[in-house]
């Protein structure tokens, strides 16, 4: 039987394992998809052991993914530009190559949420790790002006070289009413682990209420600190990162199954239904 797996700390929570098994089902396929809690200390030993055991492929969540990047032999452009891999596909001899699917997910998404209507013209991403970085070529690329903004301004700098067209939006900004060029068209990201710690953003109530979408990349039964806050400042659509994270499984899954990209709303829908209980 092939075999899968997720490297993350913590990881006992990863629904991975539940979206791989349910898309292998759709495709007549059999697989062992489990979940791997290591270090950052045993991280590489962990891959080099997965692989030499004969799995056929991985996936990178927190804390990983930046060094992930540094561990392969082989990066796509998309990976190397993000410096984040959360997908490891075996080469053979030893050589792993990395990519990174959650850009092209959480796009996905977005475009499944908006609809009609198309995507906005402008992107507000909050945060500058490794989960902000992978996304801002996508968007980028489907002609969406980018904005980054960061509690750390050091850590914004390297990106606005490394993806030219890459705006900065200070992150004082967002404690003020936005101005007006973000009055209306665009989508508010949440990037940072803050929900994780149920911590609320210093962020002014009128970019909740301005934006077409309010999208938070962590996902729970219930709505997060940062989508509770929004909901609370009187925001329009509201999304969690479970719609991210079964596009970015999907996309992986067509990188290890002869590019099979399998169907992602049911899956979506059978989780969403799960996590409610």
């Amino acid at each position: 039987m092939m075999q899968f797996t997720v490297f993350g700390n913590p990881i006992e929570h990863s629904l991975s394992p539940r979206i791989h098994q349910l898309f292998a089902e759709q495709c007549g396929k059999q697989l062992d998809y489990s979940r791997s809690l290591t270090s950052k200390h045993r991280f590489a030993g962990a891959v080099a052991s997965f692989f030499r055991a004969g799995g056929q492929g991985a996936n990178v969540t927190v804390p990983f993914k930046e060094q992930a990047a540094e561990l392969v032999t082989h990066l796509t452009p998309r990976a190397a530009r993000a410096a984040s891999v959360n997908t490891l596909i075996p080469l053979g001899q030893g050589q792993l190559a990395g990519d990174t699917t959650d850009g092209m997910g959480l796009l996905r998404d977005v475009e499944r949420l908006v609809g009609a209507q198309g995507l906005p013209q402008r992107v507000v991403i909050i945060g500058a790790g490794g989960a902000a970085r992978s996304v801002i070529e996508p968007f980028q690329e489907a002609g969406c002006e980018v904005y980054l903004s960061n509690r750390s301004a050091a850590k914004v700098t390297p990106l606005v070289q490394r993806f030219s067209a890459l705006k900065v939006l200070p992150f004082e900004a967002l404690g003020h009413s936005p101005s007006e060029e973000f009055n209306a068209n665009f989508c508010l990201i949440n990037a940072t682990s803050a929900s994780l710690a149920g911590h609320a953003l210093p962020i002014d109530d009128g970019w909740f209420s301005a934006a077409v979408l309010t999208y938070d990349m962590m996902y729970g039964a219930q709505l997060t600190a940062f989508l509770q806050q929004a909901k609370r400042a009187g925001a329009g659509e509201l999304a969690d990162g479970l719609g991210m994270l079964v596009e970015q499984a999907a996309l992986a899954f067509s990188l290890w199954h002869n590019g099979h990209v399998p169907e992602t709303l049911p899956v979506l829908h059978q989780l969403r239904a799960e996590l409610s209980g």
